[in-house]
């Protein structure tokens, strides 16, 4: 939520994971057909009738999701904000099927954050860079050296275009925002001096992160229109830090537990270290979830 702006959420129809999302690695190509398949004057495979494969170089149209698949996670999570934030059950219920219902399972919830997995393994390399080499050797790699000594929000606000490049889709103006409430909670957090970041710190900078994105996630997702929040300005703040805290319990987990199986972080693993940090954070609120609604 925090300075997001509201959107209808996408339409029911849209696919669990659109066409233009892809994976960090881009994906690969279509397999180009086999000698003796190729498509007759009419675009029909000759043969057993079978429909032919993609062209080459064209991404096959994702099938079309069921068209409710939002409306249980919107409705519980209509029901939380109703009662200011007092309702756990409804708050539960409805990241559970936000998960398992709306996103498809935690894994396609991990894929539809494309541009924030992409910006949250440039956010881990740098850290992990400024704690290896130093906060000067790590900026001057970016051409950004003019930013070494500033204050830790300085810095950060100087490396917006290269940790989230882009901004023309949602996917990407998620990231974005999910970096900008970073920004803004560093110092509330005492993270003042980047020099002397800990590993425990560069974790709770990337736990921050994701937490923020994938809370933009849902939020967009699940259409903040479709959703009335409590006139009372109180009881609506509630209700965001509750759902934000709900959040980031689960990320706090999958990171956690992501850093006991990978120990010592390479660069070559940082993108896999953080897709596997998002799968595990949804599989984790979805379990977490469901916990609360059953209580």
């Amino acid at each position: 939520m925090g300075t997001s702006t509201a959107y209808g959420g996408p339409g029911g129809g849209t696919p669990l994971v659109p066409s233009w999302l892809g994976d960090a690695d881009g994906g690969s190509p279509p397999a180009s057909p086999a000698a003796g398949d190729e498509p007759d004057g009419d675009g029909v495979a000759p043969g057993d009738g079978a429909a032919p494969p993609p062209a080459p170089n064209r991404p096959a149209i994702p099938a079309v999701a069921d068209p409710q698949r939002f409306s249980g996670a919107r409705n519980s999570f209509t029901r939380f904000a109703g009662s200011g934030g007092t309702d756990r059950a409804s708050l539960g219920r409805a990241v559970s099927r936000y998960v398992s219902t709306s996103a498809g399972g935690a894994r396609q919830a991990a894929q539809r954050m494309g541009a924030s997995r992409g910006s949250g393994a440039r956010l881990l390399g740098f850290l992990a860079d400024a704690q290896a080499r130093g906060v000067r050797e790590a900026l001057r790699s970016l051409d950004l050296e003019s930013l070494a000594g500033r204050p830790i929000t300085e810095v950060f606000v100087g490396l917006a275009d290269y940790i989230c490049p882009g901004a023309g889709t949602v996917d990407e103006g998620i990231a974005r925002e999910a970096y900008i409430e970073t920004i803004i909670e560093l110092t509330t957090e005492g993270l003042t001096d980047l020099s002397t970041f800990t590993p425990d710190q560069m974790q709770t900078v990337f736990e921050l992160y994701a937490t923020h994105a994938i809370e933009a996630r849902i939020c967009n997702d699940i259409g903040t229109k479709a959703v009335t929040m409590p006139t009372d300005a109180q009881a609506a703040h509630r209700v965001e830090a509750q759902l934000r805290d709900f959040i980031r319990g689960g990320v706090s987990d999958a990171l956690t537990r992501a850093r006991a199986e990978s120990p010592n972080l390479t660069p070559e693993r940082i993108q896999s270290f953080v897709d596997t940090v998002y799968e595990s954070a949804f599989a984790i609120l979805q379990s977490l979830g469901q916990a609360e609604a059953d209580l």
